[in-house]
Protein backbone atom coordinates (compact mmCIF):
# COMPACT_ATOMS: atom_id res chain seq x y z
CA UNK A 1 0.00 0.00 0.00
CA UNK A 2 0.96 3.68 -0.86
CA UNK A 3 0.14 6.58 1.05
CA UNK A 4 -0.09 10.02 -0.29
CA UNK A 5 -0.50 13.11 2.08
CA UNK A 6 -2.08 16.49 0.98
CA UNK A 7 -1.30 19.16 3.84
CA UNK A 8 -2.27 22.98 3.43
CA UNK A 9 0.04 25.67 4.48
CA UNK A 10 -0.12 30.05 4.56
CA UNK A 11 -4.06 29.95 4.81
CA UNK A 12 -6.88 28.17 4.38
CA UNK A 13 -9.29 26.96 1.66
CA UNK A 14 -6.26 27.09 -1.18
CA UNK A 15 -8.12 23.95 -2.29
CA UNK A 16 -6.61 20.92 -0.66
CA UNK A 17 -9.88 18.73 -1.32
CA UNK A 18 -9.55 19.46 -5.65
CA UNK A 19 -5.93 18.78 -4.98
CA UNK A 20 -6.35 15.31 -3.86
CA UNK A 21 -8.52 14.58 -5.95
CA UNK A 22 -7.11 15.39 -8.83
CA UNK A 23 -3.88 13.61 -7.49
CA UNK A 24 -6.23 10.38 -7.12
CA UNK A 25 -7.67 10.76 -10.51
CA UNK A 26 -4.16 11.04 -11.99
CA UNK A 27 -3.46 7.88 -10.25
CA UNK A 28 -6.14 5.99 -11.48
CA UNK A 29 -5.93 7.01 -15.13
CA UNK A 30 -2.32 5.50 -14.37
CA UNK A 31 -4.18 1.95 -13.92
CA UNK A 32 -3.74 2.09 -9.86
CA UNK A 33 -6.64 1.31 -7.16
CA UNK A 34 -7.25 4.48 -5.34
CA UNK A 35 -9.05 5.44 -2.10
CA UNK A 36 -8.95 8.16 0.33
CA UNK A 37 -9.47 9.13 3.85
CA UNK A 38 -9.76 12.81 4.77
CA UNK A 39 -8.50 14.07 8.62
CA UNK A 40 -10.32 16.71 10.18
CA UNK A 41 -8.87 18.46 13.33
CA UNK A 42 -11.88 19.48 14.90
CA UNK A 43 -13.36 18.30 18.43
CA UNK A 44 -16.65 17.18 16.43
CA UNK A 45 -17.55 13.49 15.82
CA UNK A 46 -18.38 14.55 12.61
CA UNK A 47 -19.92 17.62 10.61
CA UNK A 48 -23.26 16.61 10.72
CA UNK A 49 -24.42 19.09 14.03
CA UNK A 50 -22.27 21.72 12.40
CA UNK A 51 -23.50 25.11 10.79
CA UNK A 52 -22.70 25.05 6.94
CA UNK A 53 -21.48 28.44 7.73
CA UNK A 54 -19.15 27.22 9.85
CA UNK A 55 -17.74 24.89 7.48
CA UNK A 56 -19.65 24.32 4.27
CA UNK A 57 -22.47 21.97 3.28
CA UNK A 58 -22.46 18.66 5.09
CA UNK A 59 -21.69 15.53 2.29
CA UNK A 60 -23.93 12.51 3.32
CA UNK A 61 -22.61 9.11 2.67
CA UNK A 62 -24.36 5.68 1.13
CA UNK A 63 -24.32 4.73 4.81
CA UNK A 64 -26.03 7.54 6.55
CA UNK A 65 -22.63 9.11 7.35
CA UNK A 66 -22.39 13.04 7.36
CA UNK A 67 -18.96 14.12 6.55
CA UNK A 68 -17.18 16.92 5.31
CA UNK A 69 -18.05 18.26 1.75
CA UNK A 70 -14.13 17.19 0.37
CA UNK A 71 -15.32 13.71 0.40
CA UNK A 72 -18.40 14.71 -2.25
CA UNK A 73 -14.98 15.38 -4.25
CA UNK A 74 -13.38 12.45 -3.75
CA UNK A 75 -16.21 10.47 -4.38
CA UNK A 76 -17.12 12.15 -7.90
CA UNK A 77 -13.47 12.79 -9.33
CA UNK A 78 -12.68 9.28 -8.51
CA UNK A 79 -16.20 7.28 -9.00
CA UNK A 80 -16.01 5.68 -5.47
CA UNK A 81 -18.22 5.11 -2.51
CA UNK A 82 -17.16 5.51 0.51
CA UNK A 83 -17.71 5.26 4.20
CA UNK A 84 -17.85 7.28 7.74
CA UNK A 85 -14.95 5.76 8.69
CA UNK A 86 -13.07 7.59 5.88
CA UNK A 87 -13.29 10.65 7.80
CA UNK A 88 -11.33 10.71 10.53
CA UNK A 89 -11.97 13.77 13.10
CA UNK A 90 -10.25 14.40 16.36
CA UNK A 91 -13.62 13.78 18.08
CA UNK A 92 -13.42 10.29 16.95
CA UNK A 93 -10.14 9.70 17.65
CA UNK A 94 -10.69 11.07 21.67
CA UNK A 95 -13.67 8.91 21.78
CA UNK A 96 -12.26 5.24 20.85
CA UNK A 97 -9.38 6.00 23.18
CA UNK A 98 -11.53 7.44 25.97
CA UNK A 99 -13.34 3.76 25.62
CA UNK A 100 -10.52 1.37 24.96
CA UNK A 101 -9.81 3.21 28.43
CA UNK A 102 -12.86 2.43 30.45
CA UNK A 103 -12.35 -1.24 28.78
CA UNK A 104 -9.38 -1.06 30.68
CA UNK A 105 -7.45 -2.03 27.31
CA UNK A 106 -4.44 -0.13 28.02
CA UNK A 107 -3.81 -2.04 31.76
CA UNK A 108 -4.05 0.91 33.58
CA UNK A 109 -1.50 2.62 32.07
CA UNK A 110 -1.29 6.43 32.03
CA UNK A 111 -3.16 7.88 28.58
CA UNK A 112 -1.07 9.96 26.67
CA UNK A 113 -1.49 11.84 22.99
CA UNK A 114 1.70 10.50 22.40
CA UNK A 115 1.72 6.85 22.03
CA UNK A 116 -1.80 6.27 22.55
CA UNK A 117 -3.83 9.26 20.24
CA UNK A 118 -1.22 8.53 17.47
CA UNK A 119 -1.09 5.07 17.70
CA UNK A 120 -5.21 5.57 17.12
CA UNK A 121 -4.45 7.41 14.15
CA UNK A 122 -2.08 5.54 12.81
CA UNK A 123 -4.73 2.41 13.08
CA UNK A 124 -7.41 3.94 11.48
CA UNK A 125 -5.74 4.90 8.77
CA UNK A 126 -4.40 1.69 8.25
CA UNK A 127 -7.65 -0.01 8.66
CA UNK A 128 -9.53 1.78 6.24
CA UNK A 129 -7.09 2.19 3.90
CA UNK A 130 -7.37 -1.53 2.86
CA UNK A 131 -11.23 -1.19 2.47
CA UNK A 132 -12.21 -1.48 -1.18
CA UNK A 133 -14.29 1.32 -2.13
CA UNK A 134 -14.67 0.86 -6.28
CA UNK A 135 -16.58 -2.37 -6.12
CA UNK A 136 -14.04 -4.86 -6.65
CA UNK A 137 -12.09 -7.30 -4.70
CA UNK A 138 -9.00 -6.75 -2.56
CA UNK A 139 -7.19 -3.25 -1.34
CA UNK A 140 -6.94 -0.89 -3.12
CA UNK A 141 -3.15 0.17 -4.47
CA UNK A 142 -2.80 4.02 -2.71
CA UNK A 143 -4.37 5.92 -0.41
CA UNK A 144 -4.59 9.96 -0.45
CA UNK A 145 -4.88 11.44 2.50
CA UNK A 146 -5.59 15.18 2.91
CA UNK A 147 -4.76 16.75 6.63
CA UNK A 148 -7.63 19.51 7.07
CA UNK A 149 -6.72 22.79 8.44
CA UNK A 150 -3.25 24.58 7.91
CA UNK A 151 0.83 23.84 9.33
CA UNK A 152 1.23 25.45 12.53
CA UNK A 153 -3.13 24.84 14.08
CA UNK A 154 -2.65 23.82 17.42
CA UNK A 155 -5.37 21.44 16.68
CA UNK A 156 -3.48 19.31 14.35
CA UNK A 157 -0.26 19.01 16.21
CA UNK A 158 -1.86 15.23 16.65
CA UNK A 159 -2.07 14.43 13.33
CA UNK A 160 0.97 15.61 12.42
CA UNK A 161 2.65 13.72 15.14
CA UNK A 162 1.33 10.62 13.87
CA UNK A 163 1.69 11.34 9.79
CA UNK A 164 5.65 11.59 11.28
CA UNK A 165 5.73 8.25 12.53
CA UNK A 166 3.13 6.98 10.06
CA UNK A 167 6.01 7.10 7.53
CA UNK A 168 8.76 6.06 9.84
CA UNK A 169 5.98 2.68 9.98
CA UNK A 170 5.24 2.34 6.16
CA UNK A 171 8.70 3.13 4.88
CA UNK A 172 9.93 6.36 2.84
CA UNK A 173 9.06 3.84 -0.42
CA UNK A 174 5.69 3.89 0.06
CA UNK A 175 4.96 7.27 1.68
CA UNK A 176 4.62 10.52 0.06
CA UNK A 177 4.25 14.21 1.52
CA UNK A 178 2.59 16.57 -0.89
CA UNK A 179 2.12 20.37 0.32
CA UNK A 180 -0.18 22.83 -1.01
CA UNK A 181 0.80 26.94 -0.28
CA UNK A 182 0.07 30.03 -1.61
CA UNK A 183 2.22 31.95 -3.62
CA UNK A 184 0.48 35.60 -3.72
CA UNK A 185 0.52 38.47 -5.81
CA UNK A 186 0.93 42.15 -4.11
CA UNK A 187 -1.11 44.44 -6.20
CA UNK A 188 1.29 47.21 -5.19
CA UNK A 189 4.28 45.66 -6.14
CA UNK A 190 3.20 43.17 -8.87
CA UNK A 191 5.65 40.02 -8.28
CA UNK A 192 5.15 36.54 -6.80
CA UNK A 193 6.27 36.15 -2.99
CA UNK A 194 7.75 32.95 -2.50
CA UNK A 195 8.24 33.85 1.23
CA UNK A 196 4.97 32.78 3.01
CA UNK A 197 5.88 29.38 1.23
CA UNK A 198 9.48 29.22 2.46
CA UNK A 199 8.14 30.34 5.84
CA UNK A 200 5.55 27.21 5.36
CA UNK A 201 7.84 24.50 4.11
CA UNK A 202 10.22 25.52 6.72
CA UNK A 203 7.72 24.90 10.06
CA UNK A 204 6.86 22.02 8.53
CA UNK A 205 10.22 20.46 8.30
CA UNK A 206 10.15 21.38 12.39
CA UNK A 207 7.46 19.41 13.12
CA UNK A 208 9.12 16.39 11.56
CA UNK A 209 7.55 16.05 7.61
CA UNK A 210 9.35 17.18 4.82
CA UNK A 211 7.64 18.12 1.46
CA UNK A 212 8.16 15.23 -0.98
CA UNK A 213 6.35 17.75 -3.55
CA UNK A 214 5.76 21.43 -3.55
CA UNK A 215 2.07 22.41 -5.29
CA UNK A 216 2.12 26.05 -5.66
CA UNK A 217 -1.44 27.42 -5.82
CA UNK A 218 -1.34 31.18 -7.89
CA UNK A 219 -3.50 33.32 -9.75
CA UNK A 220 -1.25 33.41 -12.73
CA UNK A 221 1.31 30.30 -13.72
CA UNK A 222 4.44 30.63 -11.79
CA UNK A 223 7.04 32.63 -13.53
CA UNK A 224 10.58 30.75 -14.19
CA UNK A 225 12.79 32.15 -11.55
CA UNK A 226 10.10 32.20 -9.05
CA UNK A 227 10.52 28.20 -9.14
CA UNK A 228 13.85 28.19 -8.93
CA UNK A 229 13.77 30.05 -5.90
CA UNK A 230 11.23 28.05 -4.38
CA UNK A 231 13.60 25.05 -5.03
CA UNK A 232 16.52 26.67 -3.89
CA UNK A 233 14.90 27.73 -0.51
CA UNK A 234 12.44 24.54 0.52
CA UNK A 235 14.80 22.13 -0.53
CA UNK A 236 12.40 20.53 -3.23
CA UNK A 237 14.00 20.20 -7.21
CA UNK A 238 12.36 22.04 -9.59
CA UNK A 239 11.19 18.72 -11.14
CA UNK A 240 8.81 18.07 -7.83
CA UNK A 241 7.19 22.18 -8.09
CA UNK A 242 3.73 21.96 -9.37
CA UNK A 243 1.91 25.14 -9.98
CA UNK A 244 -1.78 24.86 -9.93
CA UNK A 245 -2.82 28.40 -10.69
CA UNK A 246 -6.37 29.31 -11.38
CA UNK A 247 -8.61 27.84 -14.24
CA UNK A 248 -12.04 28.25 -15.05
CA UNK A 249 -12.89 24.61 -14.46
CA UNK A 250 -11.96 22.33 -11.46
CA UNK A 251 -11.36 19.12 -14.28
CA UNK A 252 -8.63 20.98 -15.61
CA UNK A 253 -6.75 20.46 -12.19
CA UNK A 254 -5.64 16.60 -13.07
CA UNK A 255 -4.13 18.32 -16.24
CA UNK A 256 -1.84 20.86 -14.47
CA UNK A 257 -0.69 17.85 -12.48
CA UNK A 258 -0.19 14.99 -15.25
CA UNK A 259 2.97 16.99 -15.94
Amino acid sequence: MKYVVVTGGVVSGLGKGVTASSIGAVLKACGLRVTTIKIDPYLNTDAGTMSPFEHGEVYVLDDGGEVDLDLGNYERFLDIKLTRDHNITTGKVYQAVIDKERRGDYLGKTVQVVPHITDEIQDWIERVAIKPVDGKEGPPDVCVIELGGTIGDIESMPFIEALGQFSYRVGPGNFCLVHVSLVPVLNVVGEQKTKPTQHSVRGLRGLGLAPDILACRSTEPLEEHVTTKLSQFCNVPISSIVNLHDVTNIWHIPLLLRV
